[in-house]
């Protein structure tokens, strides 16, 4: 008989396990030639880009920590680019791509989770995590996912290709 036990993988704070999988993690990423100190830097100011309040994203980009980035994004007195909605799933899951691909350690650790399920535990988020009743969209687990499969099919294709060379 086989059994398949399928595990649901739980993060949320960087100190706790899995942490490295937050964008607070301090894993920084380099996109478009600018170095950002977390994903959580990148994704905030990117909010502003194009915008009325883009004089924001040079005070993003340089605060002391991924929580006063955030604040920094999330304060509603600011107006954010007007495609926001449209694209910030998108500029998410470019800054986690990055973020794996650039930090040989925590790519392995997210390779390690198999096809286990990714959901980010935030009690308040309902859009990148489950919520506090576990009914939220965990975007952030979804493309964390997403992203495991992409760097395994980059990996296989890199074998793939090195294997068939010709000298």
């Amino acid at each position: 008989m086989n059994i398949n036990f399928q595990m649901t993988i739980y993060f949320y704070k960087v100190w706790q396990p899995y942490g490295c999988f937050s964008n607070f993690s301090s894993h920084p990423i380099q996109i478009q030639g600018t170095y950002w100190s977390t994903v959580e830097h990148y994704y905030q100011a990117q909010k502003f880009v194009g915008s009325k309040d883009a004089a924001i994203i040079p005070v993003i980009h340089a605060a002391a920590t991924p929580e006063e980035a955030a604040a920094l994004g999330r304060c509603s007195s600011r107006t954010v680019r007007l495609d926001w909605d449209l694209v910030k799933t998108q500029v998410m899951r470019e800054a986690v791509l990055k973020k794996f691909l650039t930090h040989n350690d925590i790519r392995e650790v997210l390779l390690a989770t198999g096809d286990e399920t990714i959901v980010e535990n935030s009690p308040t988020d309902y859009f990148w995590g489950c919520g506090q009743d576990k009914t939220g969209h965990n975007h952030l687990g979804k493309i964390l996912m997403n992203v495991r499969e992409e760097i395994r099919h980059l990996r296989l294709y890199t074998v793939i290709t090195r294997d068939c060379r010709q000298d």
